[in-house]
């Protein structure tokens, strides 16, 4: 009798278990059909890796960027920078670059119903054809602008949501895509990466702006003080260095001028917790998602710091700190919008799924900052941005601008990864941006000039 009972149990969690992974199945295929459908090894829409009837991908002016011809081929756009420039937003014929559209929306693309799958006739189907926010001729002036180094550029618009330029190297021709080997793949490292949305950073110098509105809002005589600067200051029996001896400095200028002393010392002062408080209140540790695709968190943590003396590194943007430049760009629109960011989309219309779904759609996030905190940051970023425009020139597109750079330290015999990040101050070219480059070296001369050129190429070709 023991042993029926003992055989009947083990036959009920068997049939337990296949009851729930029938019902996981068919949960799956239900929300997940248009995956499993595009996956290349599906003979039914094997041509062009399952893009045989896809239909065209357009930038926000109608400039087509994909479409199928009449040999069920994938062709992309005419121009070979264009097409690089976009590679990582448009995608390629393979699955590889995860958060591209025609890796993501690949149903979408080409019109698969879960009803008649493949074979109901074009004539009958819904448009299958994606326009995307992305401006082509500024994404490709950022591209040509980053030339041969790592990194990530993006611009969108603060009041709509709209990302207007994304792009990432390294990156390839998706016309004529390389073979990777094992004797090449160093030249290629990270090329299947959107560094716009799927990496982090250290971020340096752009991370004082979170010092600044953390010091805002827990020293309330932070107007009233003045910082000494000598080039070296001991915490802890070790020193926070600075480049620059920069003298006496008041608030606004130590943040403008970028003095690590300065900003050390208000970590220092404001305690972890309410570093930490500001810093995730401003986006960090947190998660966002753009049109479907989740973003690399941006970071900031002192759970293994050993004292103050990496709590002072933590401010200055260096320790463990790690920023991802689409939320950068996020938290800069936030300061322009008045302390609420709206959630960047790259998706600008189809007449399907993507609508329902809402993915179409600006939507504001959760408030980053108080309005007070946000126009005193929107001050300082001002001062800062005159200060680099009276000393070196910069511009952008000729619109007046906020912006911080940053030159973050790597280690490991590494040249600094450079950083801008900021917004324009124009009603009719409201645009939030944020850059970083790859062993760069100084924010100024290499992150800057990349926004210039992506901005200028949207203010004077609109």
């Amino acid at each position: 009798m023991k042993r029926i009972m003992s055989r009947s149990f083990i036959v009920l969690i068997v049939t337990l278990a296949m009851a729930a992974g029938i019902c996981l199945l068919a949960f799956r295929l239900l929300t997940q059909n248009e995956q499993w459908v595009a996956q290349p090894y599906n003979g039914h829409v094997a041509s062009s890796n399952g893009l045989a009837q896809a239909g065209n991908i357009t930038d926000r002016n109608d400039v087509t960027l994909a479409y199928t011809n009449e040999n069920e081929e994938r062709i992309y756009h005419e121009d070979y920078s264009t097409r690089c420039a976009l590679m990582h937003v448009v995608g390629d014929n393979s699955l590889n670059i995860s958060t591209a559209v025609q890796s993501m929306y690949r149903g979408e693309l080409t019109g698969y119903s879960f009803v008649f799958g493949l074979g109901l006739p074009k004539s009958l189907r819904t448009n299958n054809s994606i326009e995307l926010t992305v401006d082509a001729d500024a994404c490709k002036a950022a591209y040509e602008a980053l030339g041969y180094k790592k990194g990530a550029c993006v611009v969108y618009n603060y009041k709509t949501g709209e990302v207007l330029v994304d792009v990432s190297t390294p990156t390839y021709d998706p016309q004529n895509p390389p073979e990777i080997t094992e004797e090449n793949e160093k030249d290629y490292d990270g090329v299947y990466l959107d560094n716009v949305v799927s990496s982090s950073y250290t971020p340096g110098s752009i991370f004082k702006v979170v010092t600044a509105a953390a010091a805002i809002e827990n020293i309330p005589d932070i107007y009233n003080r003045t910082f000494e600067c000598s080039g070296t200051y001991d915490i802890d029996g070790e020193n926070i260095t600075c480049e620059y001896a920069h003298g006496s400095l008041d608030f606004t200028n130590a943040i403008a001028q970028s003095c690590n002393i300065a900003c050390a010392q208000i970590a220092v002062e404001i305690g972890s917790e309410n570093m930490t408080k500001t810093a995730e209140m401003m986006g960090f540790n947190k998660t966002f998602e753009v049109s479907g695709i989740t973003l690399s968190k941006s970071v900031y943590t002192l759970e293994n710091a050993l004292g103050d003396n990496q709590l002072g590194w933590s401010g200055i943007g260096q320790f463990e700190d790690l920023a991802n430049p689409m939320h950068m760009a996020m938290m800069c629109g936030a300061i322009a919008n008045g302390g609420t960011p709206v959630t960047p989309y790259l998706l600008e219309s189809d007449s399907s799924l993507l609508q329902k779904i809402g993915l179409t759609e600006a939507k504001t996030s959760e408030q980053m900052l108080s309005a007070d905190t946000a126009i005193k940051l929107q001050d300082i970023m001002r001062a800062t941005a005159n200060y680099y425009y009276n000393a070196r020139g910069l511009t952008m597109g000729g619109l007046n601008f906020c912006a911080k750079t940053g030159t973050a330290e790597v280690g490991e015999g590494k040249e600094p990864t450079a950083w801008i990040i900021g917004y324009t101050e124009d009603e009719n070219h409201p645009y939030a941006f944020a850059v970083a480059v790859e062993e760069g070296g100084y924010g100024i001369s290499a992150a800057a000039p990349i926004a210039q050129a992506a901005i200028s190429s949207l203010v004077n070709n609109p």
